[in-house]
C-alpha cells in the first residue's frame, strides 16, 4: 500500500556502462534478465509503494552526470547501477555530492567476492547505502531502500 507522505516523489534508477547488454553478457555473473525486464519490475514496484519510477541507461560518463544533475528539482532518490565506473569515475562520485539528492548504489553481483580492483566504490562515501550480490533483485531492494529512506 503506498504512503501518501512520498505519493508524489519521483525515484529515478540509472544504469552505467554494459548494462544495456544483460541477459546476454556473462549471464554466469550478471544473470539471465534483460534490462528492460529490470526496468518493467521496477515500475511495476514502483507503483506498489506509490512512487514514480523512471529509468536511464548510458555508456557514457558524462550522460550519467548530466542525468544526475538534471534531478535537480525533478527526483526525489536515485538507484544507480554505475557498473565499472563505480571503480572509477570521480566525476559520477561528486555529482551524487553535488546535487545532495539521496542515492542507493545497486550491484547484480557482490563487488567484494570479485577482482581485488572492484572492491572500491568511489560512490560509497556519498550514498545512502549500497546493496550488492543478489542479481536483480538487488535493484529492487534498492528501490525499497530508498523508499525507506525518504519515508524516513
Amino acid at each position: 500500500m503506498a504512503d501518501n507522505s512520498i505519493l508524489n516523489s519521483s525515484i529515478s534508477v540509472l544504469h552505467g556502462p554494459n548494462l544495456n547488454l544483460l541477459g546476454q553478457r556473462e549471464p554466469g555473473i550478471y544473470g539471465v534478465l534483460t534490462l528492460a525486464a529490470i526496468n518493467e519490475q521496477l515500475m511495476a514496484d514502483g507503483l506498489d509503494l506509490g512512487v514514480r519510477v523512471t529509468c536511464f541507461q548510458s555508456n557514457h560518463e558524462g550522460e550519467l552526470v548530466d542525468q544526475i544533475q538534471s534531478g535537480i528539482g525533478a527526483v526525489d532518490g536515485f538507484v544507480i547501477n554505475a557498473g565499472a565506473y563505480t571503480h572509477t569515475s570521480v566525476a559520477i562520485r561528486d555529482a551524487i555530492a553535488a546535487v545532495q539528492i539521496p542515492t542507493v548504489e545497486v550491484h547484480l553481483s557482490n563487488i567484494y567476492r570479485r577482482e581485488e580492483f572492484r572492491h572500491h566504490s568511489y560512490l560509497a562515501p556519498v550514498v545512502v547505502g549500497q546493496i550488492s550480490g543478489f542479481g536483480a533483485m538487488s535493484y529492487r531492494l534498492g528501490l525499497r531502500a530508498i523508499v525507506a529512506h525518504l519515508r524516513d
